[in-house]
Order: C-alpha cells, then structure tokens, then sequence
C-alpha cells in the first residue's frame, strides 16, 4: 500500500484491510470486487489485483505460509526484487539486500555513485549485498530506511547527525545533494476524452465495470471515449453511448504515471425508456446511498464530482 502513497493517506486503507481479511486464507476467500472497493482511492490498482492473485497462491499451493527465500518470493504475484528482499530480510531473517528509495539515497552518497538512476540500480545493490550482516538482515535494511527518511533526505540533509558521515565519500567533498544522479524528467504526454455520467429518476447513477486487464482494469466507472496513454479519445456529446439532452458539466483532470489526461464530462437525465436500452444492460445503477462504496478510482470519482459535489462527502 506504500508504493506511491503517503502512511496518512495508507493508514485507514491498511486498518480495514485487516480488519476485513486479518488472514491470508480470508483475503483469499474474498470477492474481487469488494478488494477492489477496499481499495479504491490508493491508486496503482494493479497493486490490489496481485495482492488478491498472491493470497489466492499461497493459500492454495504454499498451506497459507509464505516462503522464505528471496527466490522464492520472486515467483509470486506482484512481489518483485525489492518486496522479496524486503521480506526476506524483515520477516524471515534471511541476509538479502533489501534497495529503496530511501537506500539508494544513502548509498549513492556513500561511494559517490555517479551513474544516473536507473542504470545505476545493479551497481547500488551490489555495494549494500557487501555490507549485508549475517545477524540482523531485517534491521539493518530498517534502519538504513530510516536513515535516508528522516537524516539523509534529498533536499538539505541533516549531515552532523549522521552515523555514517565520517565514512561518506559525498559528505566530505560537499557534494551530498548532487546524489543520487538522475537523468531529466521527460514531460508527460496530454491525453483527452469525454466521460458520460446518466442519472435516473431516482439520482442513481450508471456504472459498468472497465475490462480485466489494461489501465485500472476491474474497476467501476461511467461511461468514457476510447482513450489510453497512447491517444486520445472523442471529447464530444456525440460520442455518448445514448442519443440523450447531455450537458456539458465541466472537465476534470488526472495525472497517472505515464500520462495527464483530462476528460471533458457530460451528464444527462435518463428516462425510464432509454433504461432498457441494450447498449446499456451490462451495467448497474448505483444510488447516491451505495455510490461511496463503490469501487471507482479516483479519476471516476472526480468525474462524478463534477456532477454531484456532494457525491463523496461523508
């Protein structure tokens, strides 16, 4: 749940989720949808997608108990180099080079590291695998954490408090806030669309559930145009899946990893006839009573805040 997001915003999210499936078997157990619903408001939804695949995997194949190896980490879903190591070292004590931000930080200053990030990556993991103790993996990689966190930070860090000045290549010349080396930032391409949010009688709102795979896959959303990070969609009324009075209600913004998209958003009152329209009929209505536990990302939650201010408001 940290991957991108801040321990506030994570906290409640975290709670929840463990208070909803306190065991892997549970989380197992559990519907799709309602860990997408937990989730929604994170972002990075791929994250609740592997995270449901892998309890699913360790309960079936693994008797509910995690390896404890790097290696065999490696082979579940959405657990990747620094999650293994990560484990390994924290919870199973085993002597892996666990590599964050936070460490790549800290030892980019150390040894002066001048290859740009994110080639520099093998290099860094190789000086921490030499400095690895046999007793204690976990709480070395914690406090090296910690360390570049709170002392070692990328803006103005806090050298005289340092345990490892006196041995920082960086801190003796003066150059510690010229690492880690990073290559500019390419700007993000623009994309555009249109999303189209239908009210009922009732102030129910239509929702149909995006495709299993691809950007926030399995999630709920109104109807929007066929854009992605590679091109944009149709930003018209005419490209509504129904021939009704839609009015323009504003437009809304959304930076995801790869791309800014703004979505020009249109809504409309439907009537009881248009409702059993078959362009329609694999979605649902949801009420302004159930829309909050709905499992719609942030960027279909801003659409219909456009429409409805109030909509999410607790």
């Amino acid at each position: 749940m940290l991957q991108q997001t801040t321990v506030t915003a994570v906290k409640p999210y975290y709670e929840n989720f463990v208070t909803l499936w306190p065991k892997v078997e549970n989380l197992a157990d559990a519907s799709s949808e309602s860990v997408m619903q937990a989730w929604a408001g994170l972002g990075y939804y791929s994250r609740a997608r592997n995270l449901k695949k892998c309890a699913e995997l360790i309960a079936s194949d693994y008797d509910g108990k995690f390896p404890e190896t790097e290696a065999e980490l490696l082979k579940l879903p959405g657990i990747g180099p620094y999650t293994a190591a990560a484990i390994a070292a924290i919870a199973f004590r085993q002597p892996a080079s666990v590599v964050d931000g936070n460490i790549e930080r800290v030892f980019t200053r150390l040894f002066c590291i001048k290859t740009p990030l994110p080639a520099a990556k093998p290099e860094i993991k190789d000086h921490v695998k030499k400095h690895v103790p046999e007793d204690r993996p976990g709480d070395f990689a914690q406090g090296l954490m910690d360390l570049g966190s709170s002392i070692c930070t990328p803006k103005k860090p806090n050298c005289l408090l340092c345990p490892l000045q006196t041995v920082c290549t960086a801190s003796s010349k003066g150059e510690q806030e010229l690492y880690p080396v990073k290559l500019p930032k390419k700007a993000k391409p623009k994309r555009a669309g249109a999303a189209f949010v239908m009210i009922d009688q009732n102030g129910a709102i239509y929702l149909q559930k995006r495709p299993e795979t691809g950007l926030l896959a399995d999630m709920s959303e109104v109807p929007t145009t066929d854009w992605n990070s590679n091109r944009d969609g149709e930003t018209s009324a005419d490209a509504a899946p129904l021939s009704l009075n839609w009015r323009k209600s504003g437009s809304v913004k959304h930076v995801f990893t790869h791309f800014e998209l703004t979505l020009i958003v249109y809504s409309a009152e439907i009537s009881a006839d248009d409702m059993t329209n078959p362009v329609i009929a694999g979605g649902w209505w949801s009420g302004p009573e159930q829309i909050k536990s709905e499992a719609l990302p942030n960027l279909m939650k801003k659409v219909i805040t456009a429409v409805h201010p109030n909509a999410f408001k607790s």
